[in-house]
């Protein structure tokens, strides 16, 4: 099986951005400390501040299913849920562009 990226877009509600870069910190370490994770990188945009992406490498589809299976997980899912104002996810394949 190969990797499998996901890229996360994610707006807090006015008001609401302390708390989810909050629960964004909170939910990184566990994650990183999963087996199967390969990267768990997360950003603020400097021009739109409450604006988050991030992006997760995972070693295959099964760590993918463990992630989403996994308590923090769960626990970050039901934090972050009032706090936001959108959530756009995109799961990636790396390119070959060697040939």
């Amino acid at each position: 099986m190969s990797a499998v990226t996901i890229m996360a877009l994610l707006k807090a509600k006015s008001g609401k951005e302390d708390e989810l870069r909050s629960s964004l910190k909170k939910v990184a370490a566990p994650s990183r400390a999963e087996a199967g994770n390969v990267e768990y990188i997360v950003h603020e945009s400097h021009d739109l501040p409450g604006q988050f992406a991030f992006y997760e490498t995972w070693k295959d589809e099964a760590a993918v299913q463990d992630h989403l299976q996994s308590v923090h997980y769960q626990a970050y899912r039901k934090t972050i849920e009032p706090l936001l104002e959108s959530r756009t996810i995109h799961r990636l394949r790396k390119l070959d562009l060697q040939g």
